[in-house]
């Protein structure tokens, strides 16, 4: 195995994704079910995703399903990827990741985002607009709720339980996300894999402006991507078709759906902006067999110089996407494989 894989974190992000014939319960017990399985292969962290009115999404409320993840695991980080700042007051986020890391204490990571809701509804629901993602915005946000863990809030107000308390923070980074998280010397979380040079200039660019901080005294990178992997190069791209569908018809009617099935994709007469969203969302990836996956890894990791790969498949075949983790697991050397 590459010594250069083998130093390096693997961790799965799980947005508990819905599938056709199965609710949205259902879909939240799968994760906490998988989160178990990775827990016992070794992964550093699990972390579960924030989604608001979407079909193919049950995943709404991160802290909570955090919660039940963490109680459902032993030793595997437990987080958020992430929390979505402007939907929230900072010293309500304080407040939930302050009770994880009491219950749990160890094992809490904060990861925080800066979108909004997927549609003009949702934001109405949730009382925010397109604005409040802002760039500035959500750098003070951000600020705020760091100062309730160290208790130097501007407010004089002590988010209880969480003052004098240490959890983990990571900016996801979206856009502008890499300069908000050099400049405030956090962790960075970054992808996708499928824009390989514009990822890479953010990362030299975060490690080139970052400032040390009492959170990380030196650049920590994350990179995030689908990676699949299987038996042969075929069944590997089988377990990419649902999301790459998904995708293709959010992009074409404005909605996630629930992940389909393989074959019923491939049996679908596509428009000609539908085939085009849906061949594009297959590219980019990495997917193949374990020796495949290693090769691939070993030059992400290399050209990154990442500490950490957060995995990000979703897929309609629970059993495959399972099987694709503990192929994974072995590639990576990690312990309990």
């Amino acid at each position: 195995m590459s010594s250069v894989i083998a130093s390096t974190r693997f961790s799965v992000l799980d947005r508990s994704r819905t599938r056709e014939g199965h609710d949205g319960p259902s879909a939240l017990r799968d994760t906490v079910r998988l989160a178990r399985e990775l827990d016992a292969l070794g992964y550093h962290r699990v972390w579960v995703s924030e989604h608001h009115g979407v079909p193919g999404v049950a995943g709404s409320a991160p802290t909570v399903l955090a919660a039940a993840v963490a109680a459902a695991t032993r030793t595997i980080r437990v987080g958020t990827g992430g929390v979505m700042l402007p939907n929230h007051q900072p010293m309500v986020v304080a407040e939930q990741f302050g009770v994880l890391e009491s219950l749990f204490p160890g094992r809490i990571d904060m990861g925080l985002g800066r979108s909004v809701g997927f549609t003009g509804g949702v934001r109405k629901a949730l009382g925010r607009d397109k604005d409040a993602a802002g760039t500035d915005d959500f750098a003070a946000q951000l600020a705020e709720l760091l100062a309730f863990f160290r208790g130097t809030s501007a407010t004089g107000v002590r988010a209880r339980p969480s003052d004098g308390l240490t959890v983990p923070p990571f900016v996801l980074a979206m856009g502008e996300g890499a300069t908000i998280a050099a400049e405030a010397g956090l962790p960075m979380v970054i992808g996708d894999l499928r824009n390989r040079e514009k990822m890479l200039r953010g990362i030299d660019h975060y490690r080139a402006t970052f400032r040390p901080s009492a959170w990380a005294s030196e650049p920590y990178v994350v990179v995030s991507g689908t990676i699949a992997v299987a038996g042969s190069p075929e069944a590997a791209h089988r377990l990419l078709i649902p999301e790459a569908w998904s995708m293709a018809y959010s992009r074409t009617h404005g909605t996630f759906p629930p992940l389909a099935p393989a074959e019923r994709v491939e049996a679908l007469t596509m428009t000609v902006k539908e085939r085009d969203f849906y061949e594009s969302g297959l590219r980019g990836h990495i997917a193949g067999t374990e020796d495949q996956v290693a090769d691939e890894l070993e030059t992400l990791i290399k050209e990154s110089g990442a500490q950490e790969v957060l995995v990000t498949t979703s897929s309609y075949d629970r059993d495959g996407l399972l099987d694709s983790f503990r192929r994974l697991a072995r590639v990576a050397g990690l312990a309990a494989t």
